[in-house]
C-alpha cells in the first residue's frame, strides 16, 4: 500500500461506525466515509468544528458547531492548498493523494528533459500544483468551471501563476480526441476520473464503460519515452485487480504499479483505504 504519512497540516484523529473524525489545519471536521466498518466507539465531538450528514434521500449537509472560515489553507510539505466545505461531504482536497504528488515530483525532477504534462479530470488541482512546482508545463482539463477556478486559487496561492499552465473547460474524452487529431504528444498523463459524470455539454462518463476507452486514446498522445502514466479511482467498479488488467493489456512491457491509498490513523496501527492508483513507467 501506498501511504501518504508526511502530512503535518492533515490528519485523522479517529475512525468509527461509517465516520472519521480528521484534523485540518485547525479546524475539525466529522465526515462520513463508508469504508469505515468497525466500531471503535463514539467520536470526540467536543472536538468537532463541523459534521456533514447524509441525506436518506441523496447528498447531505454540512453543520457547524462552531464559527469556521468560509475557505482555509493546508500546507503539504511546501505546498499550499485551499480547502472548504463543499456538497457530497467533500473539501476540495483529496490527503491520500500526496504520495502521487512526491512521486510526480521526484519523477520530473529528475528527468533530463523538459516535461509536459495533461491532467485530466483534474479537480482543484492537486498534480498540476505539483507538477508546475518541478518546472513542468501542464494543461488541466475538467468539465467544470469552478474547478477549474479553483485550480486557479490554488496555482496563485503557490506563486506558480507565471509558470506554463493552461487551464480547459471541456469533456476530457472529445479533448484528447481532438489532442490526437492535433499530433499532440505529452511526456505524462495524470488522470483521476470519477465513478460517474457529465462533461461540459452533458456528456456521460461512466467509468465502467468508458476507462479503458479512454486509457486507449491516451496512449496516442503519449509520447514513446513517457515519463509516467497515472490513473486514480475511487470507484468500486474497477477493483485493483482490474485496473491492474486494463494496464497490463495495454501497456506491454511497461513498468506497472497498481496499489492502494491509505492514510494513517493516529495512535494506532490502522490505515484507511481510500482508493486506488495505477503507475506506468518506461523504466
Amino acid at each position: 500500500m501506498l501511504v501518504s504519512n508526511k502530512w503535518q497540516d492533515y490528519e485523522i484523529i479517529k475512525t468509527s461506525k461509517g465516520m472519521k473524525l480528521e484534523r485540518w489545519h485547525d479546524t475539525f471536521l466529522l465526515r462520513p466515509d463508508p469504508v469505515v466498518t468497525w466500531d471503535l466507539g463514539e467520536l470526540e465531538n467536543e472536538l468537532v468544528d463541523a459534521i456533514y450528514y447524509r441525506s436518506n434521500t441523496g447528498g447531505g449537509h454540512w453543520e457547524n458547531k462552531n464559527k469556521i472560515k468560509e475557505s482555509w489553507v493546508v500546507s503539504y510539505q511546501d505546498l499550499k492548498f485551499l480547502v472548504k466545505e463543499m456538497g457530497f461531504k467533500h473539501t476540495g482536497l483529496f490527503p491520500e493523494q500526496a504520495c502521487n504528488w512526491d512521486y510526480i515530483r521526484e519523477k520530473i525532477r529528475n528527468s533530463k528533459k523538459e516535461i509536459k504534462v495533461l491532467n485530466l479530470f483534474a479537480y482543484t488541482g492537486g498534480a498540476t500544483v505539483a507538477s508546475l512546482k518541478e518546472g513542468a508545463s501542464v494543461v488541466h482539463v475538467d468539465s467544470s468551471r469552478g474547478m477549474i477556478d479553483w485550480a486557479k486559487e490554488n496555482v496563485k496561492l503557490n506563486h506558480l501563476e507565471d509558470k506554463p499552465v493552461r487551464y480547459l473547460v471541456d469533456d476530457v474524452l472529445k479533448f484528447v480526441k481532438r489532442e490526437i487529431r492535433r499530433g499532440n504528444k505529452y511526456d505524462a498523463i495524470i488522470m483521476d476520473p470519477p465513478s460517474y459524470g457529465r462533461g461540459a455539454n452533458g456528456e456521460v462518463w461512466d467509468i465502467a464503460k468508458d476507462l479503458e476507452n479512454l486509457i486507449k486514446l491516451c496512449i496516442e498522445i503519449l509520447d514513446p519515452n513517457f515519463l509516467f502514466f497515472i490513473v486514480n479511482t475511487y470507484s468500486s467498479d474497477i477493483p485493483s485487480v482490474s485496473l491492474e488488467n486494463i494496464l497490463k493489456l495495454n501497456f506491454p512491457s511497461k513498468n506497472i504499479l497498481v496499489d492502494d491509498l491509505v492514510l494513517p490513523i493516529k495512535d494506532s496501527s490502522l490505515y484507511l483505504s481510500c482508493g486506488i492508483t495505477g503507475r506506468v513507467t518506461n523504466d
